[in-house]
């Protein structure tokens, strides 16, 4: 009997590197009926795609208006949604075998009060997944930083998001339906190793996802072109670590 064919939400290239580093990370490291917890899973897009590959799957976050949409997409019978804060979570006393930490901490003001919560949620040789934005990389240097800056000019903000939106450009995401999505964190990889170690975690794997393409003026081009997407990504891996736009990472609890 052949094996389901596995189909995927994203559409860019770097999200699905992600996705696909996600996916194999597990596949690698836990059994393949374990129970994995997707923490801040937004519209539930990685939930539902892990669903695929058999696991029971339970996607949280505390927006209710991300969980009805990625309720209202979900049609797995072993993957769930839930409005669950961290203060639930803990006194739920259940442990994952693996839990995704995927484009969130960069929107926490505390990010250590969530990692709290994620290790003693964590099997003891559980696999901690967590993606970032690299606060040092293109996109968050010459992109989101001087975004977040034009919040002190309400006027000239609103002439460069009227540009964009007749450029092309949503202002939405498909991995959430948030009302706030600012990054208030840029991590380094030094800054996320010492996160790491200050929550009683090792990083034992650092991996790259894309270079330029998300950056305009070359995301005028590459949203449209995925072999551009796809070329960008292959550059990522022959540029030093600190040229990626993301970090993909692989935790463990320390011994």
């Amino acid at each position: 009997m052949m094996s389901p064919k596995i189909t995927y939400e994203y559409e860019r290239i770097t999200d699905i590197k992600r996705l696909n580093f996600i996916t194999d990370s597990l596949q690698s490291a836990i059994p393949a009926n374990a129970r994995i917890l997707d923490v801040g899973c937004g519209n539930g897009v990685i939930t539902r795609h892990l669903g695929q590959f058999g696991y029971e799957v339970l996607g949280i976050d505390v927006s209710e208006k991300t969980i009805a949409v990625a309720q209202s997409k979900n049609t797995l019978p072993n993957v769930q949604f839930a409005v669950i804060s961290a203060e639930e979570l803990i006194a739920s006393g259940q442990q994952y075998d693996a839990i995704i930490c995927s484009e969130v901490l960069e929107h926490l003001h505390e990010p250590g009060v969530l990692l709290h919560t994620i290790y003693q949620s964590l099997k003891d040789n559980g696999t901690l997944i967590v993606t970032v934005p690299n606060g040092m990389g293109p996109r968050e240097v010459l992109v989101t930083k001087p975004m977040l800056r034009l919040r002190k000019s309400p006027r000239l903000q609103a002439v460069v998001n009227k540009v964009k939106h007749m450029l092309g450009y949503k202002g939405t995401t498909v991995q959430s339906q948030a009302d706030n999505l600012d990054h208030v964190q840029f991590f380094t990889t030094k800054d996320l190793q010492q996160l790491a170690k200050a929550n009683k975690f090792e990083i034992i794997r650092f991996s790259k996802t894309n270079f330029v393409e998300d950056v305009f003026p070359f995301s005028l081009l590459t949203k449209k072109i995925k072999s551009l997407q796809t070329f960008d990504c292959q550059v990522a891996e022959i540029l030093p670590l600190g040229c990626t736009g993301g970090f993909n990472t692989i935790w463990k609890k320390s011994k």
